[in-house]
């Protein structure tokens, strides 16, 4: 596999992600409020979210009535200790999900093979984890 970058994909440092949501307002209020990330937001030319990640920064983008939520998790949040995080976002409202076919505690934390994991969405229904931080 050949390590050469073509010259445009050299700021690799810069790169970012980004994903979708059908409203605005409410991915802010949801990602400030609820989960505690700085959030900036701009307003021209489109109004866009900025979610502060650490040195990361993941660009959220409104698509309204077209947006489809993504069928894969979009942003793992690793903790060192899942089940504490999870009681906490409980407390602040937020519902874990449960997937057929895997075992989970009643918190909703996955326990069957890998690492503990569990699941929610934002507002728009884009898939998010807390999952066990390794080492």
């Amino acid at each position: 596999m050949s390590t050469d970058l073509p010259p445009a994909l050299l700021g690799l440092d810069d790169a970012f992600n980004g994903f979708t949501v059908d409203d605005l307002d409410a991915a802010e209020a949801f990602y400030r409020d609820t989960l505690g990330i700085p959030v900036e937001r701009s307003e021209e030319p489109m109004a866009m979210l900025s979610l502060r990640l650490g040195a990361r920064s993941i660009l959220v983008y409104p698509k309204g009535p077209a947006h489809t939520p993504a069928s894969y998790t979009v942003l793992n949040f690793p903790s060192d200790d899942v089940r504490a995080t999870v009681q906490e976002l409980t407390d602040r409202g937020l519902e874990f999900l449960r997937y057929d076919g895997m075992p989970h505690d009643e918190l909703g934390v996955m326990t069957g093979g890998g690492p503990l994991i569990a699941w929610f969405t934002d507002p728009a229904g884009n898939v998010h984890s807390v999952i066990q931080r390794e080492g």
